[in-house]
């Protein structure tokens, strides 16, 4: 199965589980990978034949800012669940960063891979 990828999608958003983390907005960045059949569009050259990762980001950082979340765990998992639900992929792989949350770290986060089988 051929991939759709949009990597280092930058989102400002209150995420934390410290009272300090609740009153600011931190940055995280996601990587999403989308299985998908590009065969199609690679040989039509149209948009509808493919997978949009302008509107696949637009929801993404809409479902991230729309309200407060304490774990980084429940970013992904939401957003894993979005793709299945929104868009025609059979598995996605959706990787969150929390750049600045350990010093002594570039980043940490978590990766997740779910299928649109589980959700059955």
């Amino acid at each position: 199965m051929d991939i759709v990828f949009i990597k280092q999608l930058a989102v400002d958003t209150v995420i934390g589980v410290y009272d300090w983390e609740k009153q600011i907005k931190q940055r995280l960045l996601l990587d999403l990978e989308l299985s998908y059949d590009l065969s199609l569009a690679g040989h039509s050259d149209e948009l509808r034949h493919t997978l949009d990762y302008a509107v696949i980001s637009e929801r993404v950082v809409a479902l991230i800012t729309a309200q407060p979340l304490e774990l980084i765990e429940t970013v992904a998992e939401r957003v894993a669940q979005l793709l299945l639900s929104e868009f025609a992929t059979q598995d996605v792989k959706v990787t969150v960063y929390k750049p600045g949350a350990v010093p002594a770290a570039q980043t940490v986060g978590v990766s997740i891979q779910r299928s649109r089988e589980a959700l059955s």
